[in-house]
């Protein structure tokens, strides 16, 4: 398989160095705004079938130009959310197949934007099934670790321990700490406040999608592997929107085990307004005041030497077993920063990210998942992903949770 991987942060990084270690790949260009620091990604792995490029991932034209140069068979997008409409374009309008880890953006309804959807993540993307499908190409969304990883967790549930779904829960959660730092988070600040300033949404069944006020629903959840207890709140996430399509669950959440002080941090950053993605004038200079707060935290790639602890991904689900009886289990990844840093030298949370697309592409290249349109990490079986997991050399895992209140 030949594979382009547009950004060359973290995730990107670790993509490179994952898939170097795999015979499947024929060759994959990775492409950053930064040419050194492409460079700097393929430097890393030393391996003849890398190569790097520049690219603007903003500007639809220069990634449909690198497409049509590098002649690949999919284009990996491993840069922020924001990016994920000019290089979704591009391959569909080059014929070319296409992953990502997050989904194309939502826009807050005009009016009640607690209550009521506006436009959902992903929805731009789903729109366009009927021309990736036409075109005979693909398009895997969502195909991370959460929404991804996570996914699949919940499909496993579905095909092989419930006959019923009460609710699936998607909890994220660590006990990572960087050292050195009073406030540095493991992944991209961008990110992290669009999916907690954003309404979160929620999934019932009966109901369909509807949204709540931020931080909604606050519970303490104890993450297994020593984590231990983290206070956890909903907040907008692509899973809720990916897994009512091919599940069947009578509730889908996504809580973020964000700790108190993190959520204190979000809610200052949002009061202060640094969350914005508008520009404002600053001595005649416009800048967004979330670019800006951006640029001033330090890159979560870098900071793997000093973080400290572990990082948690799952899927909380209850209902009936397949026998009928009342079950709950949490099925789950643990990445400890301390393996992922010897082991590959990418911290916790961008490696626990980047294997994932990269087992996608193996099990597409092999002809086990066959995708064609626009597609979610659940729209396939589960158990050869999470065989290739462990080959990979990474585990998950269930644990049974507490059965009151299920009702038979």
């Amino acid at each position: 398989m030949k594979a382009l991987v547009i950004g060359a942060g973290g995730v990107g990084r670790a993509i490179a160095n994952i898939a170097s270690r795999r015979s499947f790949i024929e060759s994959m260009v990775i492409a950053d705004r930064t040419l050194a620091r492409a460079e700097e990604a393929v430097a890393r792995v030393k391996d003849p079938r890398f190569s790097a490029a520049m690219v603007n991932a903003a500007e639809l034209e220069d990634v449909r130009e690198l497409i049509r140069k590098a002649d690949v068979d999919v284009v990996i997008n491993a840069v922020d959310p924001r990016f994920v409409m000019p290089i979704f374009l591009a391959c569909e309008i080059e014929n070319t197949n296409y992953i990502d880890m997050a989904m194309s953006l939502s826009r807050k309804h005009p009016h009640y934007p607690y209550t009521e959807t506006g436009v959902k993540l992903g929805d731009e993307q789903f729109a366009r099934d009927f021309n990736w499908d036409e075109r005979k190409i693909y398009a895997l969304i969502g195909m991370g670790v959460e929404p991804g990883m996570s996914d699949i967790f919940a499909k496993y549930a579905s095909e092989h321990l419930f006959s019923r779904i009460d609710s699936c829960t998607i909890l994220d959660g660590s006990n990572l700490r960087v050292e050195g730092y009073d406030f540095a988070p493991s992944f991209s600040i961008w990110t992290t406040i669009e999916e907690c300033l954003n309404p979160p949404i929620v999934w019932e069944d009966g109901r369909g999608w509807y949204t709540t006020t931020p931080f909604s629903e606050l519970e303490i959840f104890d993450f297994p592997e020593g984590i231990g207890p983290v206070e956890c709140v909903n907040v907008e996430h692509e899973e809720v929107v990916l897994i009512p399509q091919k599940i069947d669950a009578k509730k889908v959440n996504f809580k973020y085990g964000l700790g108190a002080e993190f959520i204190t941090i979000l809610k200052t950053i949002n009061m202060l307004g640094m969350d914005r993605k508008e520009t404002v004038d600053v001595q005649g200079v416009s800048v967004s005041p979330r670019d800006l707060l951006t640029a001033s935290l330090p890159d979560p790639g870098t900071l793997g030497e000093r973080m400290r602890g572990k990082t948690c991904a799952g899927a909380l689900i209850k209902g009936l077993d397949k026998q009928g009886n009342p079950k709950a289990c949490y099925i789950y990844n643990v990445i400890d920063n301390a393996w992922s840093m010897k082991e590959y030298g990418d911290q916790a949370v961008v490696w626990q990210t980047a294997i994932n697309p990269v087992i996608a592409m193996e099990l597409i290249h092999k002809g086990i998942w066959k995708p064609l349109g626009v597609n979610g990490p659940e729209w396939f079986e589960s158990k050869p992903f999470l065989d290739l997991l462990e080959e990979y050399g990474t585990s998950w895992n269930i644990r049974d949770e507490d059965t009151s209140g299920i009702i038979k």
